[in-house]
Formats: structure tokens, C-alpha cells, sequence
């Protein structure tokens, strides 16, 4: 139990971090791009990607002894496009305005990268427990991109922050936003698509930054120990 709550741990840590989907792969460009204008629109569409990728792998992952090798692919995409399709009806009938904003991009999740990738690596050859800690590590990793470039672009283009919280949460978050200055100042190129570019590079070079401190420090630690070895030994 404990070792297998460790490779759970690990996943998601993965997912997260070191294999992030968005910022190592760099899969799912198109609504990671195209959508991240608003926190708003990060986190809807984080979590409608997260669900989508946890009940098509739960699926594929329960079924998997039953799709033939050589049609797995279609197979995929079809039962992709099916829960998508029950997530949009979701959406339409009870976040229409949220809907309106990023309806375009609801269908594309069919063929997301992020999706398929995990579906077929891991959802068509592991157990279903597996398969969801793996979907929601990746998932998680994915929406957390959104929700960072979504937020850095809406503060530097607009000056607010949870603009349009409504069309997620309800009339209860109409006052949520925040107005950091005037809009009229924002950077517009933030909100148009190459400033979508340059913040997903900034936070893919944030990453690396971070993956060769970390790595750098584990290796003077080490030295340390062996060099304390070396001292004792003497």
C-alpha cells in the first residue's frame, strides 16, 4: 500500500512538474494559446480538459481488454467525442455564457494532444486506478498552465484579475474581480496570440530554470556528502 501511494505521489508529481504536459511536451497549443486570456477562461477550461481526460481514460482504461490493437485509434477518438460531447451539452446548459466565450475550442478537446497522449500510453495498457492518477496528474499540470498564462495575460493586457468570475461561479462571484490599474494602460500585445507566445515561454524557461537549480544543488549535496565520507574515512 505504501509504495503504491509512493508511485501515486510520483505521478502526479510528473504530471506537474518534471513531464508537464503543457511546458515539457508542449501539447495542446491550440486552446493553451488561444484561450488563456482571462484566468476565467484557464480555469474553465483547465477543468473541463481535466474531466474530459479522467472519464475517457477511466473508460478506455475499464474497456481496454475489449478494443481490438489495429482500431484503437478511432476507437479513441470516438469515445473522446463522446464525453466531450456530454461535457459541452453540460456547459450549454448550465456556463452558456462561459460556453460563448470558448465554445469554439470545447470540440478540438477530441483531438487534443494532452488526451490522446495519456489515453494511449498509459489509459490502453494500464489498470484503471493507474490510468486516473496518471489523467489527473497530466490534467492538473495542463490546467495549472492555463490558469498561470490566463491570469499573467489578463493582468498585463487588461489590469484585472477574475474578470467575468460569473460565467463559472454563479451571480455570487460578480464582485470578485479585481482591477489591478486602468485598462486603457494594459500591454496589448498580452492578449493578442504572439504575447500567448511569449508568456508560454517565459514559463517554459521558468521550468528549466528551476529543473537545473534544483539539479545543481543535488549535485553539491552530493559532493558534500562525499567529500564529509572522505574526511571520516581518513
Amino acid at each position: 500500500m505504501t509504495k503504491q501511494c509512493s508511485e501515486c505521489r510520483k505521478t502526479l508529481a510528473q504530471g506537474i512538474g518534471s513531464q508537464n504536459p503543457a511546458l515539457v511536451g508542449l501539447l495542446g497549443l491550440c486552446p493553451l494559446l488561444a484561450v488563456s486570456t482571462t484566468i476565467v477562461n484557464g480555469i474553465g477550461l483547465g477543468i473541463t480538459t481535466l474531466v474530459i481526460l479522467l472519464l475517457s481514460s477511466a473508460i478506455i482504461s475499464t474497456f481496454r481488454g475489449l478494443i481490438a490493437d489495429e482500431i484503437r485509434l478511432p476507437v479513441f477518438v470516438l469515445l473522446i467525442a463522446s464525453v466531450v460531447t456530454l461535457i459541452e451539452f453540460y456547459l450549454r446548459a448550465y456556463r452558456y455564457e462561459f460556453y460563448l466565450s470558448v465554445g469554439l475550442f470545447i470540440p478540438l478537446i477530441v483531438t487534443n494532444c494532452v488526451i490522446l497522449a495519456r489515453v494511449e500510453s498509459v489509459a490502453y495498457r494500464k489498470p484503471v486506478l493507474t490510468a486516473l492518477v496518471d489523467a489527473f496528474g497530466m490534467g492538473l499540470g495542463f490546467a495549472l498552465v492555463l490558469i498561470v498564462l490566463g491570469g499573467l495575460r489578463e493582468i498585463m493586457g487588461f489590469g484585472t484579475l477574475l474578470s467575468g468570475a460569473e460565467q463559472l461561479f454563479g451571480n455570487t462571484a460578480i464582485n470578485w474581480k479585481i482591477q489591478l490599474f486602468d485598462g486603457e494602460h494594459g500591454f496589448l500585445l498580452a492578449i493578442l496570440p504572439p504575447g500567448a507566445f511569449f508568456g508560454l515561454a517565459m514559463l517554459v524557461a521558468l521550468k528549466n530554470w528551476i529543473d537545473q537549480s534544483r539539479i545543481k544543488m543535488q549535485s553539491v549535496n552530493k559532493m558534500d556528502l562525499q567529500a564529509g565520507s572522505h574526511i571520516i574515512h581518513s
